[in-house]
């Protein structure tokens, strides 16, 4: 009960930080990019007759779990190095001063560790062992990104970091785990994920560009500026539909999910006249409920 207690402890101890404010600072969210991969894994594994509840279960945890961790982890370590202190987005928990930064790294270490144990049961029931290693990989990605003595995503490599864990490993993982192969779409399908998540974080690092030049954090938008983040951002967006088209002539009524276009087109128009950060946490939201209709809409053309 102590423990409890001290895990909602701020550092000033003027007031207790609300249940609510851990659920803001886990940013629920980014979910939908967590499921979405699962999603479509499990259609895969669905349209071989191969699905398993359990397996999917299982899956759904470790990628929630992990997303949330990463979000905690990106909290503590931005605040501990002052770069939350140039924020213009929603105020975090260590960056705001409301919370100790030991308890929101905790938070991090806790998530991470229900990952880390579904992952392990994960590998155990479908007898994935070289998963392991991936999945030693994935949490060492997830905690370096911003965190440890050369973050990754202060030299520009988020983005392609996000692509090859949110989009590919997670679809691919999940398929294979209740398959025992890698369906060929699964890569496809995982790429297109992907894409999808790169856009969410490079809108997101537009947004803060001027906050990360003044903090020294070299993202890719700071790197190649305003006009080729935009620039690059649609392509990201567009390059999902490349890969439906191609889908289609195999599953028939993936033609349909071209429907998510119209969102997509918004989601364009918004980022190219955004002019205040507002406007862009819009256009990340809107792009990762669009992952979320994108896959929930294939996966369903997948099995049927």
């Amino acid at each position: 009960m102590k423990a409890g207690i001290d895990f909602i402890t701020v550092s000033d101890s003027k007031a207790p930080v609300s249940f609510s404010d851990w659920i803001s600072g886990a940013r629920l969210r980014t979910l939908p990019l967590a499921f979405s991969p699962v999603i479509l894994g499990t259609s895969s594994a669905y349209w071989r007759d191969a699905a398993d509840l359990l397996l999917v279960g299982l899956a759904v945890l470790v990628a929630v779990a992990i997303q949330i961790g990463v979000n905690f982890a990106n909290d503590y370590s931005d605040g501990i190095r002052g770069t939350d202190d140039y924020r213009v987005g929603p105020a975090r928990l260590t960056g705001s001063g409301r919370v100790e930064p030991r308890l929101v790294k905790r938070a991090a270490i806790l998530s991470f560790a229900v990952s880390g144990v579904a992952g392990l049961a994960l590998v155990v029931l479908s007898q994935s062992w070289w998963l392991f290693v991936i999945g030693g990989f994935a949490l060492f990605a997830a905690w370096t990104y911003t965190g440890g003595t050369s973050p990754y995503g202060y030299r520009g490599l988020g983005e392609l970091v996000v692509f090859v864990f949110f989009g590919l490993v997670a679809t691919v993982g999940t398929a294979y785990v209740q398959v025992g192969v890698v369906p060929w779409e699964s890569w496809l399908t995982g790429s297109a994920l992907g894409f999808f998540a790169s856009a969410v974080l490079l809108e997101n690092n537009l947004r803060d560009i001027d906050q990360d030049k003044a903090a020294s954090k070299n993202t890719l938008s700071v790197r190649i500026g305003p006009v080729a983040s935009r620039v690059l951002i649609t392509v990201m967006l567009i390059a999902p539909y490349l890969i439906l088209a191609g889908l289609s002539f195999v599953f028939v009524f993936a033609s349909v999910v071209f429907i998510t276009l119209v969102l997509t087109a918004v989601i364009v128009v918004i980022v190219w006249r955004a002019n205040t950060p507002k406007n862009l946490i819009v256009a990340l939201q809107l792009t990762t409920l669009n992952s979320l209709l994108f896959a929930i809409g294939l996966g369903l053309a997948i099995v049927f």
